[in-house]
Formats: C-alpha cells, sequence, structure tokens
C-alpha cells in the first residue's frame, strides 16, 4: 500500500502501464476495430444488429417521439436482445472516429486497470455504456454509436476521483478540452465544419455516470 502523497508506479518504472498489463481495454480496442470491419464502418445490414434498437421492424415515425422510442426499446428488451444495451460501443463510422476512441481508451483506461483493478474497470465501462447509449438512444433514436459516451466517463472518472487520491497521469487541460468540445457539440458548429453531427448525450451520459462512479466508489490504493 502507498500513502496518497506517493507517486504511482507502473511496471518497469513507466507511468503508463504496458499492453499485457491492460488486457481488458486491448480486448475491447481489438473487438471496437473487428466491428469497424465487419459492419463497413456502420454501412452494411450487420450494422443494424449492433444498434440499441433494430430499426428496420419498426417505421421510422416509432423513432420520432419518446413514447415510440420507448415502446421500441421495450419490445426489443422483452424479446431477449439485451445485449443491444451495450453493442453500439462497438460501432464507428469512420477510421478517425475509432482511432480517437481507442487512443484515450488506452491512454486513461490501462492506467484505471492497473491502478483501480480490473473489476473496477469493467464496472466503470458496463455503468458508463449503459448510461451514455440510454441517454442518446432516448433524445435521438438508434443512430449513433462508438466508444465516446464510454471515453468520457473514464475522463469524468478519473478526473474526480484523481483530486481524491492522486495516481492517475493526464494534463488537467484534457479534462477543459473534453468538456468544451462537449458543449461545441450541442451547436451547430461540428456540421458547420464538416465534422457531422455529434452523439452529445451520449457524451453527457457517459461524463455524469463517470462522476458518479468516483463519488460512489472509494479510490483504491495503487499498486507499487
Amino acid at each position: 500500500m502507498d500513502s496518497p502523497s506517493s507517486s504511482p508506479i507502473t511496471p518497469g518504472g513507466r507511468w503508463q502501464p504496458a499492453p499485457r498489463h491492460a488486457p481488458f481495454v486491448i480486448g475491447v480496442i481489438v473487438v471496437a476495430v473487428v466491428m469497424v470491419w465487419l459492419t463497413g464502418m456502420g454501412q452494411s445490414n450487420f450494422a443494424a444488429a449492433m444498434m440499441i434498437v433494430d430499426p428496420r421492424p419498426f417505421s421510422w415515425d416509432t423513432f420520432s417521439t419518446l413514447a415510440g422510442r420507448l415502446e421500441a426499446l421495450s419490445i426489443t428488451l422483452s424479446g431477449g436482445q439485451v445485449w443491444r444495451l451495450l453493442t453500439p460501443d462497438f460501432l464507428h463510422f469512420s477510421w478517425t472516429h475509432i482511432i480517437f476512441n481507442s487512443v484515450m481508451l488506452w491512454f486513461l483506461g490501462s492506467q484505471i486497470e492497473w491502478m483501480d483493478g480490473r473489476a473496477r474497470l469493467v464496472g466503470l465501462f458496463l455503468a458508463t455504456s449503459l448510461a451514455s447509449n440510454l441517454l442518446q438512444y432516448l433524445v435521438s433514436g438508434p443512430l449513433f454509436g462508438g466508444l465516446s459516451g464510454v471515453v468520457y466517463g473514464i475522463l469524468g472518472y478519473c478526473w474526480l476521483s484523481q483530486r481524491r487520491l492522486p495516481r492517475f497521469q493526464f494534463p488537467p487541460a484534457l479534462v477543459t478540452f473534453a468538456l468544451v468540445w462537449m458543449i461545441i457539440g450541442f451547436t451547430p458548429v461540428p456540421e458547420m465544419i464538416g465534422v457531422g453531427r455529434m452523439a452529445n448525450e451520449a457524451h453527457l451520459g457517459g461524463f455524469l455516470a463517470g462522476l458518479a462512479m468516483a463519488a460512489i466508489m472509494p479510490p483504491r490504493r495503487y499498486r507499487r
């Protein structure tokens, strides 16, 4: 056990863990990259199997109201397709999308897996995934995907938990940049500059879930 004032030491004296020390993060990234190929970046019919609700059995009017979206989700879940609550994480629509999410997931997620343990990271992944996917769906419908909500959740967790027990390594400006970018996402600016529509509610839902996890779960004493 280390005291809160000690500096975290990862294997080999690095502050960033090696891939073998964060197999869960590596596994998530590998699955996401494979899904990019299998779904043709969201263009193949297989992409519908990854969405939180398969839109094909429903009319598009169903998703125009909150009541319709809730009904479609209820029908989907009652049919046993519970995996759809998580699979939108692995649906990406461009290489820049998957590369950015993978880099950020590795940068922060590997530190959580090593410092706080794999079980903590898995719980964080599930909580932020559910919060981000559900909020995005309830606001906009099923046409979204990506690990961005989880990345925002991990960032929120690292930022708040770090204030209770310093152990993660990341520039403080990263949080400011992420929050500013999330706010910009609620404006027409991304579409004006050619980035396209963003899953803003997923970012918000994931970030809030990450903060909640950091507030509820006490920091673990990192390994030395």
